[in-house]
């Protein structure tokens, strides 16, 4: 901590405790209360149950976290190759052809994401690429959508690399595909596994977009989230809420654990 004084530090505790309490802490308290609720018609719930847990993991409900996991699964491996290719393609563009580069990719989230999942929609509605209907179309939205957070994590590891590895390898006679695979992505990995666990995070809790592109068939969590809600069954949609949180930060977890692993090497 950069404040020395006891004084200081019991008053930078103090304003964390305000500002974290009731703007992070408090309505995932409340999410989580509701979820074991029977009834909330005054200040404080009455009746507890966890009965919505047992809807909120069968059913189509475990069905719709299964799609959330596939879909941020692929959306997440798709955006980490494509946001790290381009990042190791740009490190050797000039300034202004970066620039290009970064605003391309930054675009998708520069607008709303409802807007992006329209252009899905128009653009694979028509041959010669038809995935309206399909899970695919999801995946990609998903993928066009945290691709920006790969790129930019990923470029900011490149800048940061130090060419003295590169160039030793080079000069020892390896092949710039070699110096790619051996020297530069293990270098990369801690930043890497970082990009994938946010474009993960991201994905999951999606549902702009994915409103108006998912197929019956093909319904993700945030989705089932939305239309308990929308029919009145807040509780159960307070259950799946908690569900989704928790899946999301297992796979985090295991993610942060596979980074520090990584940083260590």
């Amino acid at each position: 901590m950069l404040v020395h004084s006891r004084m200081g530090k019991w008053a930078t505790w103090a304003l964390f405790a305000v500002l974290f309490l009731p703007l992070f802490a408090l309505p995932l308290l409340v999410i989580l209360t509701a979820s074991f609720s029977e009834h909330w018609s005054g200040a404080f719930p009455s009746g507890f149950t966890g009965e919505h847990y047992a809807s909120a993991t069968r059913g189509e409900s475990l069905r719709a976290l299964t799609t959330s996991l596939v879909t941020a699964l692929g959306a997440s491996l798709l955006a980490l190759t494509v946001g790290s290719w381009a990042a190791l393609a740009a490190a050797s563009l000039k300034k202004r052809g970066k620039r290009f580069l970064d605003a391309l990719f930054v675009l998708p989230v520069a607008v709303p994401s409802v807007v992006v999942g329209l252009a899905v929609l128009v653009a694979f509605s028509k041959p010669p690429m038809i995935l309206n209907g399909t899970r695919w179309i999801v995946i990609l939205a998903h993928a066009l959508l945290v691709t920006a957070f790969a790129h930019q994590s990923v470029s900011a590891a490149v800048v940061r690399l130090d060419p003295a590895y590169e160039q030793a390898a080079a000069s020892l006679g390896a092949r710039p595909s070699y110096v790619l695979w051996k020297v530069k992505l293990p270098l990369l990995l801690p930043s890497l596994n970082a990009a994938a666990g946010l474009c993960f995070a991201l994905s999951m809790g999606e549902l702009s977009a994915t409103m108006m592109l998912y197929p019956p068939d093909w319904m993700p969590l945030p989705v089932r989230i939305y239309a308990a809600t929308d029919r009145g069954s807040t509780f159960t949609g307070a259950a799946v809420a908690v569900v989704l949180m928790a899946a999301t930060l297992l796979v985090l977890l295991a993610v942060s654990r596979i980074r520090t692993r990584a940083s260590y090497r």
